[in-house]
């Protein structure tokens, strides 16, 4: 099922962008074959298998890349993937023996992506880091938080996954879509420090307009406007705001009964806004204000946790979250109207379902056995 079904995806084991770029890659129907460590890696956040929503839909084999046997088998798999991902520092896949000229060689056809933090090249490129740090080199992490405050991390959702994984997925599907074309497969060189940059793309073009500041916090989109943030309501909870347009701002004004508000866009009545909403939106309840905004265009939204974003009638009415081995996660996504995704598999055990990857994937019991004898290790 799926848009990509059909397409192999031969993908290293690593941590954060990488697994996400297999995840979606897997999600859209690609069959996606995890090559594990024999044990645990030790790196990144520790977790389990069993919540590692990120090795949904996948299935793997183990290997023990820095031996000259495990690295031949690598290559036999890659002889057969369409698609390869990798995530360790530049250098380290060429040491193995498994770089882009030696995998090419073996399999012209082949897409390599690889995903860094710093890139293959620059000054940085050797360099250990995280999401916080190449969001910061790209001026993004600069841009978050209120006027006079420290700038706020916004989880890793920049650099890892949208500057990150989903970046890497979109060039291997790219590079796919060419290789139809050419027959000749290509290496993707996915950075997390470009991606943050490219989301930001946007803003640049309002810098060279001179119409946003890079002081933080006094833009219209960074909680410098009244009408674009977020209020704290009469239950210590929270109402996000966002009326940009003259309509909406409209709206918004007349479900809060705040008639004679002083005009939008005149910045120095802003501090008086500001105050007047912060006193309106405390009077009631999140829920209450719900009830308030019901059916409205006013761009007004209660603020959820994950379980409650879960529970919410409209992600039920779009089923946008699944349940799989009792873990609560999102749906795949985009949908599409004929090539449907389905509900995918639970992350696999280390070498679980090899052995029926390495079938579906054309190895005979002979290549398989030899595999084996390579120290390939896999289960059913």
């Amino acid at each position: 099922m799926g848009p990509l079904a059909g397409v192999k995806v031969l993908e290293f084991e690593a941590i954060g962008p990488a697994p996400f770029a297999g995840m979606l890659l897997a999600d859209m129907g690609a069959d996606v074959l995890l090559v594990d460590r024999p044990g645990s890696s030790g790196l990144g956040l520790k977790r389990e298998r069993w919540y590692d929503v990120m090795l949904r839909g996948k299935r793997s084999v183990t290997l023990d890349l820095k031996s000259s046997a495990g690295a031949e088998a690598a290559l036999q798999l890659i002889s057969r993937a369409d698609a390869l991902i990798e995530g360790f520092r530049p250098g380290v896949m060429e040491r193995l023996g498994l770089g882009p000229d030696v995998a090419l060689q073996k399999n012209q056809k082949l897409i390599y992506g690889r995903m860094t933090g710093w890139g293959q090249e620059g000054p940085l490129a050797p360099r250990a880091g995280h999401d916080i740090n190449y969001i910061a080199l790209a001026g993004v992490l600069h841009a978050f938080g209120r006027k006079g405050q420290a700038p706020v991390p916004p989880l890793n959702l920049v650099g890892d996954f949208g500057g990150g994984g989903m970046l890497l997925a979109f060039g291997v599907v790219c590079a796919l879509h060419e290789a139809q074309r050419s027959g000749r497969g290509q290496v993707i060189d996915a950075a997390m420090v470009d991606g943050a940059a490219l989301l930001a793309s946007m803003f640049h073009g309002f810098l060279a307009a001179q119409q946003w500041s890079e002081e933080r916090g006094t833009n219209i989109l960074d909680t410098g406007a009244p009408w674009y943030d977020v209020y704290q309501t009469a239950d210590r909870k929270y109402v996000a705001i966002g009326a940009i347009e003259d309509k909406f701002f409209a709206e918004l004004c007349s479900r809060l009964k705040l008639l004679d508000l002083p005009a939008q866009h005149d910045r120095s009545r802003w501090p008086e806004m500001r105050r007047r909403l912060s006193e309106t939106l405390k009077s009631r309840t999140r829920d209450e204000w719900c009830r308030v905004f019901e059916g409205s265009d006013a761009c007004f939204a209660p603020v959820l946790g994950w379980s409650e974003a879960r529970a919410h009638e409209h992600s039920r009415a779009r089923s946008a979250f699944c349940n799989i081995a009792n873990v609560e996660q999102p749906a795949p996504a985009p949908r599409f109207s004929r090539t449907g995704t389905g509900v995918p598999q639970p992350p696999p055990g280390r070498g679980q379902g090899g052995r029926g990857a390495l079938a579906d994937w054309g190895f005979d019991g002979g290549e398989v056995k030899r595999l084996e004898s390579l120290g390939l290790g896999m289960k059913e």
